[in-house]
């Protein structure tokens, strides 16, 4: 697990030299990702340079160091990230004659590259990876990205410059970076609480997508668009045409081999090991597999809040007891979670509103302590239907349906009157749910919703109608839904828009860099692709049934941990945002709120956004999530 940066002067203005010290700086600002190595590699006459910081899990000799050249010499690579079936390549390799030196992914992958070609041999790689790959004889760049989106990979070309890297701050850190914040990512960024790729909070600057790659020809100046070596939308496709047919033993069964397989694959590492571990299905299904699959107890944290509603520990602490495992807890004071908020837009690079970024990053420099390498349970939710939102939003929309078009206007004014009156009279408490009057004014604003997309893009959404506080925003593309599609349930079709979106921008980018801003490598055995292409054969009730999602899962876990232990409702991850803004946040936030400081910085109305805070601070709304949203933009550009 490492971070790669680097460039290409399309000009070749820069000598050797030029070249090496701009990349130093650009692998300095994301020491973080690798503080254990460095290492840079230049060719003046193609004007490209590429670095690495190295955070060495496997092969921690210099055998293992980057950039690292083919044997052949015609490729070099900077990686970040872990391939989980090297060893099987390796056979594969040594059999056609080829000898390696040392036991690294790295070498492998230039050798199936050497052997194979680049695309075959990207689809044979089970792993989370981006790769950056010059191919020397071709002067070719090709950048790489993994099927699910575990590792994060930008680019894009400022004037002469085409840059690349696992982080935005490695580009800011070079003179020829010079650009603009794009006003239609923001609008995506107030809608989802994140920027989904391919887009990013710069203009000119993108994300490769999951599962995607794309090539640089600077000899041409020519990037191309980029290229899908895999799908979640052909997984999906494949899986509904191969249903399993087995009984629900027998898909179960399935099931567990292939997550121990995963769980097993993920364990492989020459530095120590644990895994986080909050109590609930995901995470404990991990660390029960995990625990089978080794001879000594396994490392396993957790981290606990005082206040209830929040607080998992107890419900971690019971699994960990009944597997055995080796198991710490860290109870967080309430200045301890508030303290991480000044870095978050240093630790994150882009706007970024999930708050439970906070306990993420807590878990990890906790984790980070004791071991280099920790496993989670990311991914149960988007390909086992884990998400409450997914039944409340098919309920609703299985009523609108009911609804003639013309009378949703009517209804939804109606609820709008009736979401002010509630205000008056029945103001919300600080907790997790929503006012009356806040479920009244959501309904209003549902309503309209023309088509399941846009039902369940404004039912998640953190500003339903971003382009009424951008200012300029007439040419602000707000929303980057997609139509649902007729061969999918309602279910289906939102667990498979979070599969693509929610999950690779969100949830992986949330883990992705709060664990690496202490230097943990976080492996998901859910995330392997082959468990996802698993997901979609199995019947649509083995995954859903009374009401309830991930019910499959649910059934491996109680082989392994009694039902009573872990049988509750869903919580998340996260903090008391809502609270906080009333009391210890309310200066820090009024002063990024400041009606006179939105107006002189450009992008916001303040209108809206005052007008938010006045009923969150009243009472009347819990507008924690909108709020969260404005800060983090603004707390971010602060300090960009």
């Amino acid at each position: 697990m490492c971070g790669i940066a680097g460039f290409i002067d399309f000009k070749k203005h820069s000598n050797n030299s030029l070249l090496f010290d701009a990349t130093k700086k650009m692998t300095d600002a994301i020491v973080h990702r690798g503080p254990d190595d460095e290492g840079i590699w230049t060719d003046e006459k193609c004007g490209v340079a590429l670095g690495f910081r190295r955070l060495a899990i496997l092969d921690l000799s210099p055998l293992g160091a980057q950039p690292m050249k083919s044997a052949d010499e015609r490729f070099v690579m900077i990686f970040n990230g872990e391939i989980y079936n090297f060893q099987e390549l390796r056979d594969d390799l040594q059999e056609k004659g080829y000898t390696f030196k040392g036991h690294s992914d790295t070498e492998i992958m230039l050798a199936a590259f050497s052997e194979w070609g680049i695309e075959a041999t990207v689809k044979q790689l089970n792993g989370m990876f981006a790769i950056a790959l010059w191919d020397t004889q071709r002067r070719e760049l090709f950048l790489i990205r993994d099927r699910i989106g575990k590792k994060p990979l930008y680019y894009g070309l400022i004037g002469d410059t085409f840059f690349f890297g696992s982080e935005l701050k490695s580009f800011r850190t070079h003179h020829a970076f010079k650009t603009e914040i794009d006003r239609r990512s923001l609008a995506l960024y107030l809608k989802f609480g994140y920027i989904p790729s391919p887009f990013s909070i710069y203009e000119n600057i993108f994300k490769i997508s999951p599962g995607k790659m794309l090539k640089v020809t600077p000899e041409r100046r020519e990037i191309s668009e980029q290229k899908a070596y895999w799908s979640v939308e052909d997984a999906v496709k494949s899986g509904l045409e191969n249903q399993f047919e087995g009984t629900e033993a027998e898909i179960l069964a399935n099931l567990e081999n292939l997550l121990l397989d995963a769980t097993q694959r993920r364990m492989i590492s020459d530095v120590p090991l644990g895994a986080f571990l909050s109590g609930g299905i995901d995470s404990s299904t991990v660390v029960a597999l995990m625990q089978a699959n080794s001879e000594k107890a396994v490392k396993t944290f957790s981290i606990g809040f005082d206040h209830g509603e929040y607080n998992e520990a107890e419900h971690a602490k019971a699994v960990a007891k009944h597997l055995g495992t080796d198991h710490e807890e860290l109870y967080i004071k309430p200045q301890q979670a508030r303290d991480v908020i000044p870095n978050l837009p240093l630790i994150y690079d882009e706007p970024f509103a999930d708050s439970s970024q906070i306990p993420t990053f807590l878990v990890s420099e906790l984790a980070r302590r004791k071991v280099t390498v920790a496993l989670s349970g990311d991914g149960g939710d988007e390909f086992f239907g884990g998400y409450g939102r997914y039944f409340r939003v098919n309920d609703l929309w299985n009523k609108l349906q009911k609804v003639p078009a013309p009378l949703r206007g009517i209804s939804s004014s109606v609820a709008s009157v009736g979401s002010s009156f509630a205000e008056l009279i029945l103001p919300t408490k600080d907790t997790r749910k929503s006012s009356v009057g806040q479920k009244l004014s959501l309904l209003s604003d549902l309503m309209p919703s023309a088509g399941l997309e846009n039902l369940y893009t404004n039912f998640t959404a953190n500003w339903r109608n971003p382009e009424k506080i951008i200012v300029g925003s007439n040419d602000v593309a707000s929303d980057n839904s997609e139509k649902f599609s007729d061969s999918l349930n309602p279910i289906q079709a939102m667990m498979l828009r979070d599969a693509k979106q929610y999950l690779p921008d969100d949830i992986l980018v949330k883990v992705d860099r709060a664990s690496m801003a202490v230097s943990l490598e976080v492996r998901a055995p859910l995330l392997d692709y082959r468990v996802a292409e698993f997901a979609w054969r199995v019947p649509h009730h083995l995954k859903i049934r009374n009401g309830d999602g991930k019910w499959l899962i649910k059934e491996l876990l109680y082989k392994y941990v009694p039902r009573e232990i872990v049988e509750r409702p869903k919580m998340g991850f996260d903090v008391p945002i809502n609270e906080w803004l009333k009391t210890s946040l309310k200066d820090w936030a009024e002063s990024l709120l400041d009606e006179q400081r939105l107006k002189d910085e450009g992008f916001f109305n303040p209108a809206p956004i005052l007008k938010k805070w006045e009923q969150h601070q009243s009472g009347k709304r819990n507008n924690q999530q909108s709020l969260w949203t404005i800060l983090m933009f603004q707390a971010w550009l602060e300090n960009k």
